[in-house]
C-alpha cells in the first residue's frame, strides 16, 4: 500500500510540473513558485521532492534541461 501511495504522490507532482511547464519554460524554483501561487498558497513543493521529480521526468524524456542565465547573471537549469 505504501508504494501505491508514493507512486500516486509522485505522479501528482509530475502532473503539476508538466502543467506548469506547458505554459512556459521555467527553472525549478519558478516551477515551485507557480504551483504554490496556483494552489492559493495551500501547497508548497519542497526542493527534496521537486528536483528528484524533475530528474525522473528528464530520464523518461518528459522534459528537457537547458542551461541559461537570468537577469542577475546566475546560471540555472531551465
Amino acid at each position: 500500500m505504501a508504494k501505491a501511495r508514493t507512486d500516486l504522490m509522485q505522479g501528482t507532482l509530475e502532473l503539476l510540473i508538466l502543467k506548469t511547464l506547458a505554459r512556459e519554460s521555467v527553472h525549478g524554483y519558478g516551477i515551485a513558485q507557480r504551483i504554490h501561487a496556483a494552489a492559493d498558497d495551500l501547497l508548497k513543493i519542497e526542493d527534496g521532492s521537486l528536483y528528484p521529480a524533475l530528474y525522473r521526468m528528464e530520464e523518461r524524456g518528459w522534459n528537457q534541461v537547458e542551461v541559461g542565465c537570468f537577469g542577475n547573471n546566475r546560471r540555472a537549469n531551465l
